[in-house]
């Protein structure tokens, strides 16, 4: 199996300090899990948790009725987020749907551009 990843944008910001949202909306491909896509699964939450201690993953759900989750990150470049994606224990068994997040906050960022 392969997993299909779907973006809408691609994004680099400048500067040290400065970090971009996503949104990933990800579900297993199975009918009968095997013994790999089980052992994958089980992996996945300290892989969870090595991303939340190193401040690349803000927060994550579960989607209900579904395998799979919702996940925020918080990185510097979309490559980053690729990889990281792509060293998840389940990348091969799952479709992924990444979506950039903006600050509601800042007229700015919603509208595109300044008063």
């Amino acid at each position: 199996m392969f997993a299909r990843i779907s973006t809408r944008a691609t994004f680099k910001l400048s500067g040290e300090d400065q970090y971009m949202k996503f949104l990933v909306l990800w579900h297993l491909n199975v009918g009968h899990p095997s013994p790999e896509v089980i052992k994958a699964v089980a992996e996945q939450p300290n892989y969870a948790k090595k991303l939340e201690a190193d401040g690349k993953l803000e927060c994550r759900y579960h989607l209900i009725g579904r395998h799979g989750g919702a996940w925020i990150y918080k990185v510097k470049s979309n490559e980053e987020l690729d990889l990281l994606l792509a060293m998840a224990p389940v990348y091969n068994h799952a479709h992924y749907e990444v979506l950039p997040l903006a600050d509601m906050s800042d007229p700015v960022t919603v509208l595109g551009k300044s008063k």
